[in-house]
């Protein structure tokens, strides 16, 4: 019960002291709330909105048809190029596509020639390019095989139900993504802080002659700024995410949260270690940044672990960030249960507790040598 007594006046302490910072407090307000939202809103991947010019020496039915056939959203409706302003108007990035089609295209087609379609592509726009221009071409395919009254044969016909995001939108995935690694980031900077700055200020001398251990001094930083993220990031993939950016939540929320505070407790004990390591802040934040970038990198998040080399998946495959994306996309994306995700629980549940033995080796040292 002394133990239990002294974690948490220590805890109250580092409330006191993280809410009496406006800065740090507007911070995570910020990280959890504007952050998410414009990772959501304006970083987009999809094709959306393209701009189509057209430069259409044929004028026949079947160019007209093509021409009707580009439709938003993926692209706005085509506008009419003149074939000596096309190179300028690509040049100047008023359009992403230019279809030029040959004159007697439709009449060369009937006759059993193979004429061809150009299709010029601003490449700079490397994400709409690539993709608009496969949609583009599986368009005019199907124009030109309608017109022609021939179809497509096919041993299977394939039927596709996706039970989440049907249209495929990248705005649904990278919300609860961002929620994770602005979690991480946000806690590995407070846990820092909360040390270094005791160190930095002297005040660890004073809590040094109080009736307390290495232990308790640990974990009342590790809880206390813990469990403020743990609130916050719980409250945007409720609010933010799921009420706001409306991305439905298929899985339990609870369980999200145990997922939630099992990490945060991992990604806390990693800080303490750290911050035991670098001497000050600005060298902390050398250190602390490129661990942050590299498990973002290995995580998932940002792009598919099955893309990377093997060697990386097997390095990276339990380190906190990577389990985390993988519990939260289970449970969030998948609607999966304590059956499926908790290998992850146990994966970060053992690496907390190794970072958390390790950081008080360390914090017991930085504690003898400040005394």
């Amino acid at each position: 019960m002394r133990v239990i007594r002294n974690i948490w006046t220590l805890v109250l302490k580092e409330f006191r002291s993280l809410f009496g910072d406006p800065v740090l407090m507007l911070l995570i307000a910020f990280m959890f709330t504007g952050s998410v939202i414009s990772v959501a809103r304006g970083i987009n991947t999809d094709v959306k909105n393209a701009t189509v010019g057209i430069i259409d020496l044929d004028r026949s039915p079947l160019s007209m048809r093509i021409r009707d056939a580009v439709q938003p959203p993926f692209f706005k409706l085509p506008e009419d190029v003149k074939h000596e302003n096309a190179d300028e108007a690509m040049d100047k990035g008023n359009y992403i596509f230019i279809l030029d089609i040959p004159p007697n295209f439709q009449r060369d087609l009937a006759a059993g020639r193979s004429p061809q379609i150009q299709l010029l592509i601003d490449a700079t726009t490397m994400t709409q390019a690539g993709v608009g221009s496969s949609y583009l071409t599986r368009i005019i395919n199907q124009e030109v095989n309608g017109f022609l009254g021939q179809t497509a044969a096919a041993p299977l016909k394939p039927v596709i139900r996706k039970r989440f995001n049907p249209n495929g939108e990248s705005a649904w995935f990278m919300p609860v993504s961002q929620v994770g690694n602005n979690a991480s980031l946000i806690l590995l900077v407070l846990v820092g802080a909360a040390v270094i700055r005791e160190r930095e200020r002297g005040t660890i001398e004073h809590l040094l002659v109080m009736p307390v251990n290495a232990f308790e001094l640990m974990m009342s930083k590790i809880l206390a700024n813990g469990l403020v993220v743990l609130a916050a990031a719980t409250a945007s993939q409720w609010f933010v995410v799921h009420l706001y950016l409306g991305v439905p939540l298929q899985g339990a929320l609870w369980l999200y949260a145990v997922g939630m505070m099992l990490f945060l407790f991992t990604i806390a004990s990693l800080g303490v270690m750290l911050a035991t390591v670098a001497p000050s802040m600005a060298q902390f934040g050398l250190l602390m940044l490129p661990v942050h970038i590299i498990m973002l990198m290995f995580s998932g998040s940002a792009s598919p672990r099955t893309n990377m080399p093997e060697a990386a998946q097997i390095i990276s495959e339990y380190w906190p960030l990577t389990q985390f994306m993988k519990l939260s996309q289970d449970v969030m994306f998948r609607g999966a249960g304590f059956g499926i995700v908790w290998p992850q629980m146990a994966a970060m549940s053992a690496l907390g507790a190794c970072f958390l033995g390790f950081a008080l080796l360390r914090f017991r040292t930085m504690l003898e040598k400040q005394g």
